[in-house]
């Protein structure tokens, strides 16, 4: 199967070709947001870190940006420098520009304030814009997309009827020739079972075991009991009664698909025909970045509850298997599949929905949180702040 997608120097594909204002620290982060406000295909990669992070911490916050900036999504990218924090402009421009050729780089502190940077990173975005809308999609293989799945404000909905069509989703996007990725590693406990028969190997099963019990280790050794957080209060109110029951829910947005990779959150999936676990946290615009890292051009969101974020750097689908809030959020909400509550549609129809959806998106079509304008982002944070 082929889809029209926007071919990258690098050689990967996008669904979506925008320019990526990325701040090295967060106290560029206003003149960030008001660059990419004044470009209408621009998005502020805003996050409050970029000092005071020591050793692996102030790595992940390196890479993460710098996969966001060679993100097939991102067709250009404006770096924004202060001159003097620990995630080194020059340095992160460099590493982008490696793979990003339509890369420019502003350090406030060599150049100027901020009335004058801001002036500056909108000329440079203006010219970005120029030639990125000249460019048109082309012929691509199914195999180029990679898609992300997602679940936030579940209840009891998310696992009856959203996150199984997901799973049916998920099983013909990989039986047609393209990627899946899921996380989420808090919403896997008492769903080990289920995991170790998806698993294709052992090292994969025991990876996100030992992820799993990490968790629980921390929140042992902070004194917390994982259940005040786990269901969430929402989930609660909304009928899920324990972590175990969540996760049960949770898991089914991977259907049956097979297992073939586990990587660490910051890495890019690299195996091709099945599903690639990634290690992230249940936070859900946290999730979504070692999601994207990872690859996905197209994120799928299913929310029992209603979530309206979106991501900056991809598309992300909206799914809700609940009557009331495909009403009450209408605007927010992309596919409604409560008539596989109400026994007027099946699982199977519902994936064919979700299906049909992610192909539309992945060749432009807007989805609810775009059209709305929500492009978070945020940077995930592994270490205290010690400075």
């Amino acid at each position: 199967m082929k889809l029209k997608m926007f071919k990258r120097a690098n050689g990967t594909f996008g669904v979506r070709n925008r320019i990526a204002v990325i701040p090295t620290v967060a106290c560029v982060n206003h003149v960030a947001e008001k660059i990419a406000a004044a470009v209408d295909i621009a998005d502020a990669y805003t996050h409050p870190y970029g000092c005071d992070q020591l050793g692996a911490d102030l790595t992940l916050s390196f890479e993460c940006l710098r996969l966001m900036g060679t993100h097939p999504n991102t067709g250009a990218v404006l770096v924004v420098g202060l001159g003097c924090e620990e995630i080194l402009p020059h340095e992160l421009y460099d590493a982008i520009k490696t793979e990003q050729p339509d890369t420019e780089l502003i350090v406030m502190q060599e150049f100027g304030g901020t009335l004058d940077t801001v002036e500056r990173g909108i000329e440079i975005c203006e010219a970005f814009k120029e030639k990125l809308i000249k460019q048109e999609r082309v012929d691509a293989d199914i195999s180029e997309l990679t898609v992300g799945l997602e679940c936030g404000g579940s209840d009891f909905t998310s696992g009856i009827a959203s996150n199984p069509s997901l799973g049916k989703m998920a099983e013909k996007l990989i039986n047609e020739g393209a990627n899946v990725i899921f996380g989420e590693t808090t919403e896997l406990m008492g769903a080990e079972g289920i995991l170790k028969e998806l698993c294709e190997n052992e090292k994969d099963y025991d990876f996100i075991c030992d992820r799993i019990k990490r968790v629980e280790n921390t929140a042992i050794d902070m004194k917390v009991d994982l259940r005040g957080t786990q269901p969430s209060p929402g989930n609660i109110d909304g009928g899920l009664t324990t972590i175990e029951e969540k996760s049960l829910g949770a898991v089914c947005k991977i259907g049956q698909c097979k297992i073939v990779d586990a990587i660490e959150f910051g890495k890019k999936a690299k195996k091709h025909g099945g599903i690639t676990f990634v290690d992230t946290p249940g936070n859900d615009i946290a999730c979504s970045l070692g999601i994207a890292c990872a690859g996905a051009q197209v994120l799928v969101f299913t929310t029992g509850r209603g979530t309206p974020m979106g991501f900056a750097a991809a598309p992300m689908i909206k799914v809700t298997g609940n009557s009331r809030i495909a009403k009450v959020m209408e605007e927010n909400i992309d596919i409604d599949l409560s008539g596989i509550i109400d026994a007027d549609m099946t699982i199977d129809e519902g994936g064919e929905l979700v299906y049909e959806a992610v192909l539309k998106t992945a060749e432009g079509e807007e989805c609810a949180a775009e059209r709305l304008g929500h492009r978070d982002f945020s940077l995930y944070r592994i270490s205290p702040i010690l400075t």
